[in-house]
């Protein structure tokens, strides 16, 4: 992996840039999401509301039914595959970070637990999906937080691009905190609900929306991988 100006590269090396890959997780989880959720309101499942702020249903309930259902799973899926595959060229592109890619890993792995079993019954299949999202969303967040300091430290990403991880960071951190305070200061079950749905869905959008930013920042880094055509014998 380099990131090498094409002037510097062998004439018959093809050089594949890298950002379009965390630019496809946001695009695929965002698309995924908001379509389930069309799709489901369509088939009466469930209410039609501004899940942003009036958090009439989850994530998860809004992918759970019918057609909705079939359409997030074939999304997400590919997109988990997706998430592993960038936090393994991370690695290389920093050259090192084991317990980054550990957690990325691990979190893509339980994003593709949750979609697989995302409308199935049993308490087994909810346990799996309850904790699907929890390693999702904490080891992702420690991944992303260990590139950041990784490319930091390394000067491999711009100081903006880092300050643009860095808010969403901040961002998803305090939404966690005020998810904490709801469950424990709201006292009216609906209205606990709804706070949490919110949140939910301002999580995810931020979570995704941090590897457009990655994205960004391959793009003005140039981070590309070098094919070159095989040798004949």
């Amino acid at each position: 992996m380099t990131y090498r100006p094409v002037a510097a590269m062998p004439a018959d090396t093809t050089r594949i840039p890298l950002w379009p890959l965390p630019l496809l997780i946001t695009l695929l989880f965002v698309v995924a999401a908001h379509a389930a959720y069309l799709l489901s309101i369509q088939g009466g499942h469930v209410p039609a509301c501004m899940p942003y702020t009036e958090g009439c249903v989850s994530i998860s309930r809004a992918a759970r039914h019918g057609l909705g259902n079939h359409l997030f799973r074939l999304m997400v899926i590919p997109c988990a595959v997706l998430h592993a595959l960038v936090w393994w060229l991370s690695v290389r592109w920093l050259h090192g970070g084991r317990a980054m890619l550990l957690l990325g890993v691990l979190s893509a792995f339980a994003l593709a637990v949750y979609a697989t079993f995302l409308g199935t019954e049993g308490e087994t299949y909810r346990f799996l999906r309850r904790y699907g999202v929890v390693v999702y969303f904490g080891f992702g967040y420690l991944a992303q937080l260990a590139l950041m300091r990784r490319a930091s430290l390394s000067h491999a990403l711009p100081a903006s691009t880092i300050a643009g991880m860095s808010w969403i960071a901040l961002a998803m951190l305090l939404l966690g905190v005020a998810n904490v305070a709801a469950g424990l200061f709201v006292a009216d079950p609906a209205a606990k609900d709804r706070w949490e749905n919110v949140f939910e869905w301002w999580l995810g959008l931020l979570m995704v929306g941090w590897y457009a930013v990655l994205a960004w920042g391959w793009r003005r880094q140039g981070v590309s991988v070098d094919l070159k055509p095989h040798a004949p014998m």
